[in-house]
């Protein structure tokens, strides 16, 4: 009873053809996955926030707190 000799040949491009289109998919739905479940609701917050923001009310309390060395608080 003797071994079969393994298949050598071609078999990079056997296994190519066989993973390569696996791991495009998987990567299609890893991309999709992330941008739906990441990306987009991180962009609706940031759009949620500046609905709702007042650059001058914040400037307004950070002069108050004294944060700024070029402007005075408005009760000095």
């Amino acid at each position: 009873m003797s071994l079969v000799k393994p298949a050598m040949r071609g078999l990079l491009a056997k296994r190519l053809r066989f993973h390569l289109p696996i791991a495009f998919g998987l990567s299609l739905v890893a991309a999709a996955g992330f941008k739906y479940t990441v990306t987009e609701p991180r962009k609706q917050a940031y759009a949620d926030f500046y609905k709702r923001y007042d650059s001058m009310k914040e400037f307004s309390a950070m002069r108050e707190a004294g944060v700024f060395e070029s402007v005075r608080p408005t009760g000095k």
